[in-house]
C-alpha cells in the first residue's frame, strides 16, 4: 500500500503540478495588477472591519476559520520536510508560492463570496469551489457539465477533508507529544477523539468562535518564541538568509554546492510544501470566505490573501529560522536516504533522522534547554487541532452541497453523522499509524483539489477582476464598496440580488 501511495503522489504532485500553480499566480498578479501588493494597506484593514450577523460570521472571524485550516502540521513538520528533501532553498519558494498564491487566494475566495447560498434549515452562508464551479455558468448550455465536475469536487473534497487530510494533523500531535512527555499514542488518540467530538456537533458558529479564540493565540506565541530565537542566535541570520537564497537559486558557494544540485527539488518541495501550508489554490480557503458577512465580495477575497502571507511569512519563516538558525537539519538526496548536506557540526547528531516535527524541537531547546520539546508539542497540538475542525467544516459543507437538494431532511442528517464519525475515526487512526503513509495520502488530497480548482478558476476568474475593479472604483469615490451583481452584469448570485430586493427603497443592502 505504501508503495501504491507513492506511485500515486508521484503522478499527481509531477512538475505539472507545480508549474500549474506557480503559472496561476504569475496570471492572477499580472492580470490584478500585482492587488496582494497593491492593496495590502486594504488587505489588513479589512481583516478587523465588519460585524457577524445570525447568517454569516465576521471578517475576523473567517479569517480565523481560514487560518485554522492553512496553520497547521504544515507549518512546523512541513517545512522541515521541504528543507530535508529540498534543501534549504525550499524556504525561498515556499516565499514564492505565497507572494503568487496570495493573488490566487484572492481569486477562489472572491468566487466563494459571490456564489455563496444560504442553508435552508439554519440560516448560515456556506459555498466554496465546488458551489461557484455549478453556478458561474449555470446560465449557459454547458451548466450540466458544470454541475458534474462541482459534483465531483464536491465529492473529493469530502474524501479528502475527513479521510485523508486530518490523520498527518493527528499523527504530529501523538509524536509531538511522545517524544515531549512519552505519552503513548492511542492515549493522545482518544483525548483528540473526545475534544473533536464536542466542537464538531456545535456547527459553524462554534468552530467560527473556538478558532477565533484559539488561532491567535497560537499564532502569537509561535512567533514570539521564534523571535526570542532570532535574539539569542541574531548572529546567524545574515548567514541563513544567505543559505536560503544561495541554495534555493544554485549559487555555488562552499557546502550550498550540495544544495545547489537539488535546485529543481527545492523548487518541488518548496512549492508542494508551501500549497500544503497555505493552501493557495487547493480551494479551502473560498469555504471560510463565503461564510462571513461583507457588503462586498472582494472584501472577504482581500482578507483571505492576506492569510496567505500570514501563514507563509510568518509562521513557515519562524520553523525555518529556528531549524537553520540552529543547525538542526539534513538535506537527503533524490534516494530520501543518501545525506547531501546537514546542518553545523555535532548539533545535527542530536535530532532525528527523519525530517518532522522532531527538527525545530531540537532547533528551540538548543537554545533554550528543557523547553522545545513541550513548546512545539503544545504549538503543534493547538495548530494541528484547529486544522482538524476546519476541515470537517469543509467536509460538511461540501457535504450539504451533494445531499442538501434531496428533500428528505433525515439523509442529510445520517450523512453529517457519518461524516463526524469518520473524520473521528480517520484522527484516531492517524494518530497511531506511521507518519510516512499518513503524509503520502494527505499530499493526494491536496493534490487532487489544487487540481480541480486551479483549473476551475482559470476557468472562471473573470466575475472576481469585475469585482476588483469594482471595490477599487468605490474606494476611489470614499463609499463603502457595496455589492450589485446586476451592474456588473455577474449572473446566478442569487443570494446578493436577494440582499437588495430586501433593501428598503433609496438605502443600501446591510453594511459588512
Amino acid at each position: 500500500m505504501s508503495a501504491v501511495l507513492e506511485w500515486l503522489n508521484g503522478i499527481i504532485w509531477s512538475s505539472a503540478l507545480v508549474y500549474l500553480c506557480l503559472g496561476a499566480g504569475v496570471y492572477f498578479t499580472i492580470r490584478s495588477r500585482a492587488v496582494q501588493i497593491r492593496q495590502i494597506k486594504a488587505i489588513f484593514r479589512q481583516m478587523f472591519r465588519g460585524k457577524s450577523s445570525d447568517e454569516g460570521v465576521s471578517s475576523f472571524q473567517a479569517l480565523a476559520m481560514s487560518l485554522a485550516g492553512r496553520v497547521g502540521v504544515g507549518n512546523i513538520a512541513g517545512v522541515a520536510t521541504a528543507i530535508g528533501f529540498g534543501g534549504p532553498g525550499a524556504v525561498v519558494w515556499m516565499w514564492i508560492s505565497a507572494l503568487l498564491g496570495a493573488s490566487t487566494s484572492y481569486v477562489e475566495s472572491t468566487l466563494g463570496q459571490v456564489f455563496k447560498e444560504q442553508d435552508p434549515k439554519s440560516g448560515e452562508y456556506r459555498g466554496g469551489p465546488a458551489f461557484y464551479i455549478e453556478k458561474a455558468y449555470r446560465h449557459t448550455k454547458a451548466k450540466g457539465l458544470f454541475k458534474v465536475y462541482g459534483m465531483v469536487f464536491a465529492f473529493v473534497t469530502i474524501v479528502a477533508m475527513s479521510f485523508m487530510l486530518p490523520g498527518i494533523q493527528s499523527n504530529a500531535i501523538s509524536g509531538a507529544v511522545h517524544n515531549a512527555w512519552d505519552v503513548p499514542t492511542w492515549a493522545t488518540a482518544i483525548v483528540l477523539v473526545i475534544i473533536m467530538g464536542f466542537i464538531v456537533v456545535g456547527g459553524i458558529k462554534r468552530i467560527a468562535h473556538f478558532a477565533s479564540l484559539a488561532v491567535p493565540f497560537m499564532a502569537v506565541l509561535y512567533i514570539i518564541a521564534a523571535i526570542a530565537v532570532t535574539l539569542i542566535n541574531a548572529d546567524q541570520i545574515i548567514p541563513v538568509i544567505e543559505l536560503v537564497f544561495t541554495s534555493a537559486f544554485g549559487v555555488d558557494a562552499g557546502q550550498e554546492a550540495a544544495f545547489g544540485g537539488i535546485i529543481g527539488m527545492a523548487v518541488q518541495w518548496g512549492v508542494q510544501r508551501g500549497i500544503y501550508s497555505n493552501e493557495a489554490g487547493q480551494g479551502t480557503g473560498p469555504h471560510a470566505a463565503a461564510a462571513a458577512e461583507v457588503s462586498h465580495p472582494s472584501k472577504q477575497g482581500l482578507v483571505q490573501a492576506g492569510s496567505v502571507y500570514i501563514d507563509t511569512l510568518f509562521v513557515c519563516s519562524a520553523t525555518a529560522f529556528m531549524i537553520l538558525s540552529t543547525g538542526m537539519y539534513r538535506v537527503f538526496g533524490a534516494d530520501g536516504e543518501t545525506i547531501i548536506g546537514t546542518g553545523r557540526g555535532q548539533m545535527v547528531e542530536e535530532i532525528a533522522a527523519t525530517p518532522g516535527e522532531k527538527w525545530p524541537q531540537a532547533g528551540l531547546d538548543s537554545m533554550m534547554t528543557g523547553f522545545g520539546a513541550g513548546f512545539i508539542a503544545i504549538s503543534i497540538f493547538l495548530f494541528a487541532l484547529t486544522t482538524i475542525v476546519a476541515y470537517y467544516y469543509m467536509a460538511e459543507t461540501n457535504l450539504v452541497y451533494l445531499l442538501g437538494r434531496i428533500k428528505n431532511p433525515m439523509v442529510l442528517a445520517v450523512g453529517k453523522r457519518v461524516l463526524q464519525l469518520l473524520i473521528l475515526v480517520a484522527v484516531a487512526v492517524g494518530a497511531t499509524s506511521t507518519s510516512g503513509s499518513v503524509w503520502a495520502l494527505g499530499d493526494i488530497g491536496v493534490g487532487l483539489m489544487a487540481w480541480l480548482n486551479i483549473v476551475s478558476i482559470l476557468i472562471l476568474q473573470q466575475p472576481a477582476f469585475k469585482l476588483l475593479r469594482d471595490f477599487e472604483r468605490q474606494t476611489k469615490q470614499g463609499l463603502d464598496p457595496v455589492f450589485d451583481p446586476r451592474s456588473l452584469n455577474i449572473r446566478n448570485a442569487e443570494l446578493w440580488e436577494k440582499r437588495l430586493e430586501r433593501a428598503p427603497a433609496g438605502t443600501a443592502p446591510p453594511q459588512g
